[in-house]
């Protein structure tokens, strides 16, 4: 079983319960507009390029159409989870953790060695014998850690009405405030994903020993 640092046990609730109040108030703020478009501004149905569907009220949070009180609950999850980020890296590299458990190795680029780990998440093999994570797992921890999540806070920081003024250098970076808002939804529906193939393999690869490990940090070999 995986041991888990202090840091990376406190981080992982912290982030559970932000991205999960976070995620249900933004649905209630999508079905707010449900048109995503490209560049600085966009109204009219023709710009769209997608339309989202609306969401019933029991995914949502508040748990009925409130816009006002799901901004209210957006941010006030918003600040906990971009700080939550900025600790994590932090400990991340001061404790070695991304680079001795997360960054990958040449050798795990191979194509063989990817296939073999294929295979093995196919088998619901999850033994990484030395390694406390796959290739498969340290890229997906990657992608997360340092392109969805720091992702969402930018693009959020893009979008905010509050914070937009002071940020515009970041507005104009991202493509307009139109795009840095169909951006977030992007990479809020790729956290989702992430969410749900991650619990999967929690409960495949046994619940229990999972949940105890990322409480207590797990049993020493």
């Amino acid at each position: 079983m995986k041991r888990h640092a202090l840091s990376t046990r406190v981080w992982h609730w912290l982030n559970l319960l932000c991205v999960v109040v976070l995620f249900m108030s933004g649905l209630t703020i999508s079905n707010a507009h449900r048109r995503l478009y490209w560049g600085d501004w966009g109204f009219a149905p023709e710009q769209a390029w997608l339309v989202v569907p609306r969401f019933p009220d029991w995914m949502t949070i508040p748990g009925y159409y409130s816009l006002a009180l799901a901004r209210d609950w957006h941010i006030l999850m918003a600040w906990p989870f971009a700080l939550g980020l900025l600790f994590m890296w932090l400990a991340m590299l001061g404790n070695r953790h991304f680079a001795r458990d997360i960054a990958t190795r040449r050798r795990e680029w191979r194509p063989a060695a990817i296939l073999s780990d294929i295979r093995a998440h196919l088998r619901l093999d999850f033994d990484h014998d030395a390694d406390k994570y796959n290739f498969l797992q340290k890229l997906a921890y990657g992608l997360v850690l340092g392109v969805i999540l720091p992702m969402m806070v930018f693009t959020g920081i893009a979008i905010s009405p509050g914070m937009e003024p002071s940020f515009g250098w970041l507005v104009d970076l991202l493509g307009g405030r139109q795009s840095a808002r169909s951006l977030h939804f992007i990479f809020a529906f790729a956290l989702a994903v992430f969410f749900v193939v991650h619990l999967i393999l929690v409960i495949l690869s046994g619940p229990i020993g999972q949940v105890r490990a990322m409480l207590t940090g797990g049993s020493r070999p």
